[in-house]
């Protein structure tokens, strides 16, 4: 069936109808199937269909520099878990929560996406898919404030529910409100997710990253199931387990075998150093050894960040540095920092360029193998998300 826009319009004239083209239905269904079960790929699939759809409107009419958030790269790993697709413009957010369902009569959020602070939004969108006739249609949209103060909280199923007459139809009035009315409160504080030690995680990526287990985010009390998620590099390991997959994020195995493939995805790639030390005095060692570079863009410029070993992996001594990747000097300001897996400082663990300089590096000696670390610069790198990287 084709898509009759005036006719729909007609019907519903308040709510938002774009048009998914058959073309888009296929491409989203094949980049859809890296999930643990049928359920959690068409899940991705409907929301893939939203973001590819509503995100070029919201770009063409009101948000030029609208984007994915968290990063486009991370969201298959919350889609494994969780519904909903966030959408980040200026210094406000919104979610877009899809369905298939023809009862337009409450929207559901579920709690992620209002109790997680990282991921708690100002809007919260309803959208209906309609894979027969080939659109999505906006029908309703509320903030964070209301859900929170006017909705229901539904403790079998972990979502915030609010009734359709509570809802505003029209996205016209939202983009109004906040040209009338900027100062009106739409987001309520969100109080932070408890700490959780390495060891804690580990227990939980074992149990959780079974994908047997169907409902991995009812299996656990809300704030460890949400302090985990929150954690990007957990829920991206979370993601891998319940594929199957074994460690993709072992800096020893990258050496050896080359780049995962998901951490490709992420940008990471190994770089043969032999032809640069050929013929180079006391260079044997570092001349069969590769380096692992990441590319990063930051305030708009180009960086490398390079993590190599300081001589034998056996060591356990690694540098890390950054790099622009134009041959600029790097800004005076800008901070190279290191964590442990559980976001912890320790002493040395950040260096900062006082004046501009060619590079800016840390190296850092690990006492047992197999210890995580995770990297942060700051200003932080666009499309940045959470990683951890084992030694």
């Amino acid at each position: 069936m084709t898509f009759n826009a005036g006719a729909v319009t007609l019907t519903n004239p308040t709510h938002l109808w774009l048009e998914i083209s058959e073309v888009e239905q296929t491409k989203a269904w094949e980049q859809s199937q890296a999930f643990s079960t049928d359920n959690r790929r068409w899940t991705a699939y409907l929301n893939r269909l939203c973001l590819n759809t509503f995100l070029p409107w919201l770009q063409e009419e009101y948000a030029p520099h609208a984007t994915a958030f968290p990063a486009l790269k991370a969201h298959p790993s919350i889609w494994e878990v969780v519904n909903g697709t966030g959408i980040s413009f200026g210094t406000s957010r919104m979610v877009l929560v899809p369905t298939e369902a023809v009862d337009l009569s409450e929207l559901r959020v579920p709690q992620e996406w209002v109790d997680i602070p990282s991921w708690s939004a100002d809007y919260y969108l309803a959208v209906q898919v309609n894979l027969e006739e080939g659109y999505i249609r906006v029908w309703g949209c509320t903030t964070h404030a209301q859900l929170k103060n006017m909705g229901t909280y539904d403790a079998s199923d972990r979502a915030y529910c609010l009734d359709a007459e509570n809802l505003i139809s029209n996205l016209n009035i939202l983009w109004m409100a906040r040209q009338i009315c900027p100062e009106e409160v739409t987001h309520l504080e969100t109080a932070p997710m408890p700490a959780l030690s390495a060891a804690q995680a580990q227990s939980l990526l074992q149990r959780l990253g079974n994908p047997r287990l169907i409902l991995p985010r009812i299996a656990v009390p809300f704030q460890i199931w949400g302090a985990l998620l929150e954690h990007a590099g957990w829920r991206q390991r979370l993601y891998e387990q319940r594929q199957g997959q074994q460690q993709q994020w072992s800096i020893r195995q990258w050496m050896q075998s080359g780049v995962s493939d998901f951490a490709q995805k992420f940008g990471w790639v190994s770089v043969d150093l032999q032809s640069n030390f050929a013929g180079a005095r006391g260079s044997e060692v570092e001349s069969t050894l590769p380096a692992l570079v990441r590319k990063l863009t930051i305030s708009g410029q180009q960086y490398e960040l390079w993590v190599q070993p300081k001589g034998s992996i056996e060591d356990n001594i690694w540098r890390f540095e950054l790099r622009s990747q134009t041959g600029n000097l790097i800004e005076s300001g800008f901070k190279l920092r290191l964590l442990t897996e559980d976001l912890q400082p320790f002493a040395g663990n950040q260096t900062q360029a006082k004046t501009p300089i060619n590079r800016l590096y840390i190296e850092v000696a690990l006492s047992e193998p197999g210890e995580g670390l995770v990297w942060q610069i700051e200003p932080t790198p666009e499309d940045y998300s959470c990683e951890v990287l084992y030694f």
